[in-house]
């Protein structure tokens, strides 16, 4: 009864029907979320937390007017919401939502729009709280609402064509393994809580298992009740070129790196020199027990893409996909975001850099499919081991994909 008192009241404050959100913007990057990964054990600790979000000790005015003169017209701020959601934090909640406005203002300032992030991840090492908790118990998922209930009303004050919000990042849920159809329901909550304290906010929706493509076609738009939405959607394929050496990513990836982009172009012995490494590092550091999977595997995933054919339709499909579900439910390319790409540069703890022209061919064909597809983008980030403008202590990243994001019309 909750969830329907709040989408009819949605429908009463609606909006008369548009084209387009009233929020529109065309190219973006994501700031970084953490970059030195505090301990929730220190999470109710000023001196840790603050400034909120952590980019901020680093990015200021300059970096973002830098930004803007590249050619982004948009940030994503991603913010994690788990300290919102602790007990022992509510010591510093009021601060932490006025930390979150005050890296609005500063965004806004140097004229760019923003899309405020509620950033689900998994959680581990340092963290009790991440998307599969939030997903799976009841409690944490309501509080995850109200979250998104009072981050909207916060965002409601500002001018709804420069600030959008969207209420969360890659729900890990609903995935074909799974065969569930769950997130739909808690989608409806969530924008039904934002919708309710927002009238005029844009609200950035995605589908399930990881904010694919996959999981947003499987969507109806039509039980969202709105036509304030830009519907979004992540591509990192083919992940075998975008994860490499990726830890977190599996126990296969870790072994990967030092891949081309494209594989087609890449004179046949220089690219058999990187696969036989590979092949050696899986057969000496592997589990025994998994080298013979790893390596057909490796065989089974470089022969999609190892052929322009074979690559573009990796890199298609999930454009493809999405295009067609707009198509099919009416809605307007410009109602759709790519809110996540990006080819990794280094993985925490790994030498090896991917070069900086490999990341920015990858980033460059992204960018031509999404908008050729009449789709925003915004790429994935600001630093860390994704990082396009810096790198890791202190260091700045190979300006390619800057310079080719700069020469773009």
């Amino acid at each position: 009864m909750k969830l329907l008192s709040l989408l009819v009241l949605a429908l009463f404050f609606g909006l008369a029907p548009a084209s387009a959100a009233t929020f529109q913007a065309k190219r973006g990057i994501s700031l970084d979320i953490w970059t030195t990964w505090p301990d929730e054990s220190k999470w109710d600790d000023e001196s840790v937390m603050f400034p909120f979000p952590e980019w901020r000790r680093t990015v200021g005015e300059k970096e973002l007017h830098d930004l803007k003169a590249v050619g982004f017209d948009f940030i994503r701020i991603p913010i994690d919401p788990s300290p919102f959601l602790l007990e022992k934090t509510a010591v510093i909640r009021d601060r932490l939502f006025e930390e979150v406005i005050a890296s609005v203002d500063l965004v806004t300032k140097a004229g760019l729009k923003v899309i405020v992030d509620l950033h689900d991840f998994p959680a581990g090492g340092n963290r009790a709280i991440g998307t599969m908790e939030i997903m799976k118990d009841e409690a944490l998922f309501a509080a995850h609402v109200d979250l998104a209930r009072r981050m909207a009303g916060l965002l409601k004050n500002y001018d709804p064509e420069q600030v959008a919000f969207e209420v969360f990042n890659e729900p890990v849920i609903d995935c074909d393994e799974d065969n569930t159809s769950l997130w739909p329901e808690k989608l409806k909550q969530l924008f039904a809580a934002s919708r309710a304290s927002a009238t005029k906010l844009t609200l950035i929706l995605s589908g399930g298992c990881w904010g694919g493509s996959e999981g947003l076609v499987k969507l109806n738009p039509k039980d969202i009740p709105d036509d304030n939405i830009i519907w979004s959607f992540h591509s990192y394929d083919p992940f075998i070129l975008t994860h490499q050496g990726a830890s977190w990513a599996g126990d296969f990836m870790p072994y990967i790196y030092g891949l081309p982009f494209p594989l087609h172009e890449t004179p046949k012995a220089e690219l058999d020199t990187v696969l036989d490494e590979i092949r050696a590092r899986i057969k000496s550091d592997a589990p025994k027990v998994r080298r013979s999977g790893m390596l057909s595997y490796l065989d089974e995933e470089i022969a999609k893409i190892n052929t322009k054919e074979g690559l573009d339709h990796a890199m298609d499909l999930p454009f493809t996909r999405v295009s067609d579900w707009a198509k099919k439910y009416d809605i307007d390319p410009s109602n759709i975001l790519l809110g996540e790409f990006g080819m990794i540069r280094q993985e925490y703890g790994n030498p090896i850099i991917i070069p900086g022209k490999t990341r920015a061919a990858y980033v460059k064909a992204m960018t031509e499919r999404a908008e050729a597809a009449g789709f925003a983008w915004s790429v994935w980030s600001y630093g860390g081991a994704f990082g396009v403008v810096d790198a890791f202590d202190g260091e700045k990243a190979e300006a390619d994909v800057l310079d080719m994001v700069r020469g773009m019309k």
